[in-house]
């Protein structure tokens, strides 16, 4: 995501969801036809005879932001036993992105957010994090530019009398 406004947002999601074609899912995979749990001991239905699960095994993730210089610009797979720690270290790379900007001249970090995103694997029935949202504000001022200067300039015109004390 770009800048827009006073902030940016970085998101991180499975490499299927932006277009590439990384999930097999449970096509020409053998089933086991038991409920309950499974050899992996999650509890799914859709395992292959081998134990393991396709979708998860094909799951990829891949980096949707602008930024050059985090992790998963190219699509990489995750366990899903490892997905919460890769995905809340990622989106750490982006608030320390965030953090390095805001404590530039004429820049202030107002917040920064992190969103992680749960799923259920649809083959399986385990859980894993999906993919998380950094969400960041970051304040710019440039007392030197003109429509800085104008923006004052109107904010005080429109603040001017809101706080009269008339008891006084």
């Amino acid at each position: 995501m770009g800048i827009n406004g006073l902030g940016y947002g970085m998101y991180m999601m499975p490499a299927q969801s932006m277009g590439y074609d990384a999930v097999v899912g449970a096509r020409g995979t053998e089933t086991v036809g038991k409920t309950g749990v499974d050899a992996t001991g999650m509890g799914g239905k859709g395992v292959s005879a081998s134990g393991e699960c396709q979708t998860c095994k094909n799951r990829k993730y891949v980096d949707g932001s602008n930024e050059g210089n985090v992790s998963f610009k190219t699509p990489a797979h995750i366990s899903p036993e490892n997905s919460a720690a890769a995905v809340r270290s990622h989106e750490q790379e982006h608030v320390a992105n965030a953090r390095a900007k805001g404590s530039k001249e004429n820049a202030e970090l107002v917040s920064a957010n992190v969103r992680l995103h749960t799923a259920v694997c649809p083959e399986c029935g385990r859980a894993y994090v999906s993919g998380g949202v950094t969400t960041t504000t970051i304040k710019y001022t440039n007392e030197e530019n003109p429509y800085t200067k104008m923006q004052k300039a109107m904010d005080a015109d429109a603040v001017a009398g809101s706080f009269v004390d008339m008891a006084g």
